[in-house]
């Protein structure tokens, strides 16, 4: 005897609309032109009802650029300021304790930073930095002031 496959009874729909198994339509249901595309297609002007969709599959990294470097390649992350920033903030500096004010000039802790040299100073500044641009260490310089870099400030005083 021959096995026979037939469809199953529950999955059938009785009734009105028979046979369209929920595509409404019976036109709807025949090319792929109904479908909305594969994967992330349709992600334009009108995508943006897909995005709860993608990113409750994929999570949030889906969409933007995650970029990729070269390994060797390592991105600065040292602490950095403008001798302008130095000079706007210098009331906040001296209220926290990182700089104080001598007879010499201002003498500033910022052993952790890297001294950029964008703006201009007209303070005497002493600076005990991490390192310093050129920029930087020339404005320091012609304004009569002195920058220690890291290596060699560990052992002198300002």
């Amino acid at each position: 005897m021959i096995k026979t496959h037939r469809k199953r009874k529950t999955g059938k729909y009785r009734g009105k609309r028979a046979g369209t198994y929920g595509w409404g339509a019976r036109k709807k249901h025949k090319k792929s032109g109904h479908r909305g595309g594969k994967g992330m297609a349709g992600t334009g002007k009108r995508g943006d009802q897909k995005k709860t969709l993608v990113q409750a599959l994929y999570g949030n990294d889906y969409f933007g650029k995650q970029g990729i470097t070269s390994k060797g390649t390592k991105k600065d992350k040292a602490n950095k300021i403008n001798l302008r920033d130095i000079e706007m903030n210098l009331d906040n500096f001296i209220a926290k304790g990182i700089a104080k004010k001598t007879a010499r000039g201002i003498e500033l802790d910022l052993s952790s930073y890297k001294i950029l040299g964008d703006g201009n100073i007209k303070n005497k500044f002493f600076i005990k930095s991490m390192s310093a641009s050129k920029a930087a260490e020339e404005k320091i310089k012609k304004s009569g002031g002195e920058i220690f870099i890291k290596e060699n400030a560990d052992n002198k005083e300002i």
